[in-house]
């Protein structure tokens, strides 16, 4: 059976990434007609054409489409046994701290990221509250941190936007005319500052009807109808429900979650895979969870 040549995948992947043949050709070091040669190469050793004209722009076809999801997946074994022949694998002991908030979303792919590219680590995770992780950062006890806030004094990196909405029972019945009553997490919390300023702005009245030192204790007071939270969007879930614009709530900014680490770290484990995620791990936008 014949074997793809992995530089020719790479160009059918720099295509569809660059979303060009130039684009394509200027990152790989190579003229557009070469880049082209590879592609009929490509599709002779197939059998099918990659690429159709839509318009003025050449887009994948089915096969085409079939081939890069291989192509892809080849190429990232290729670089990760590339990456630890010659570097050698990673060893010792990562500590990475994230909040409750996101352990179920952001979390598992990052862990599962680490793990495929330094399977030899071993990591200790830390659940807290994003601004105590952020200072177990800064003083040494954890070496990543996953956090909502702006830290300037960090090296981070963006693993996602998501948007911070209005949550409540399913059953929760919600009238305008009263204050809203709010459910929120002891200062210091974002979530809490970024929802009493936004009714502030709006000049609608509120009480803090029921707070809490987690975010468990935020859902149960939440799901036993108490009232509303303002949090991001990866905790709505079946029993809860979005309130908005149509039931006179204003809207909430969206959060910015990043990874950091200290901008001074000398540990080369934790800089290492600080800098491999940086260039591998794409998450996507929590919208889709709307």
């Amino acid at each position: 059976m014949r074997t793809f040549d992995l530089e020719l995948l790479r160009s059918l992947s720099a295509i569809v990434t660059h979303d060009s043949f130039a684009a394509a050709a200027m990152q790989l070091g190579r003229t557009q007609s070469a880049v082209t040669q590879q592609m009929q190469r490509l599709e002779e050793q197939i059998g099918h054409p990659l690429f159709e004209k839509r318009g003025r722009q050449k887009r994948l076809t089915e096969h085409g489409q079939r081939l890069l999801t291989y192509a892809r997946h080849l190429l990232a074994i290729n670089d990760e046994a590339m990456r630890n022949l010659q570097q050698g694998a990673l060893e010792g002991m990562l500590r990475i701290g994230a909040s409750l908030e996101v352990s179920g979303s952001i979390l598992p792919p990052l862990l599962a990221e680490v793990a495929r590219s330094s399977p030899m680590l071993q990591l200790d995770i830390s659940i807290g509250r994003s601004p105590f992780l952020v200072e177990s950062l800064r003083s040494g006890e954890i070496d990543m941190a996953i956090s909502n806030r702006v830290e300037d004094d960090l090296d981070g990196v963006v693993l996602r936007t998501s948007p911070t909405v209005w949550l409540c029972s399913a059953s929760y019945v919600h009238d305008p005319a009263l204050p809203i009553p709010l459910i929120m997490t002891d200062a210091p919390s974002i979530f809490r500052r970024l929802g009493q300023e936004a009714l502030d702005a709006s000049g609608i009245p509120w009480t803090l009807r029921t707070s809490s030192s987690s975010l468990i204790g935020v859902r149960a007071a939440v799901q036993a109808g108490l009232g509303v939270t303002a949090r991001g969007v990866e905790q709505l879930d079946a029993g809860l429900r979005v309130l908005g614009l149509s039931d006179g709530l204003p809207r909430l900014p969206d959060l910015v979650y990043r990874l950091y680490v200290r901008r001074n770290v000398v540990n080369p484990v934790t800089r290492q895979v600080f800098e491999h995620l940086k260039s591998r791990l794409l998450l996507p936008s929590a919208e889709r969870l709307l």
